[in-house]
């Protein structure tokens, strides 16, 4: 069962100022994600922050949180690796 995907507004930001083959690769991952975000193979538990997980694509992290309860999936934050672990 695929979870219900929301947003953070400042995700959306960042996803806006991308080049579109960045973005694309980032909402296919994120369609990925709703469907099984605790795979393995797609992300991984964030050890300094319970509860938020993260999935690599490229040089770009995206955090998000999965309630299994709400079937939801909540992006937080989509960054470079330098960056995206300083603002969330």
């Amino acid at each position: 069962m695929s979870h219900r995907v929301v947003i953070a507004h400042e995700a959306e930001k960042f996803l806006d100022r991308m080049d579109r083959q960045t973005e694309e690769g980032i909402r296919t991952r994120v369609i990925q994600l709703a469907e099984d975000p605790f795979d393995p193979r797609l992300s991984a538990p964030l050890t300094e922050r319970a509860g938020i997980r993260k999935s690599r694509v490229g040089g770009w992290r995206i955090l998000f949180t999965a309630n299994r309860e709400t079937q939801t999936l909540a992006v937080l934050t989509v960054n470079t690796r330098g960056q995206v672990y300083k603002h969330s």
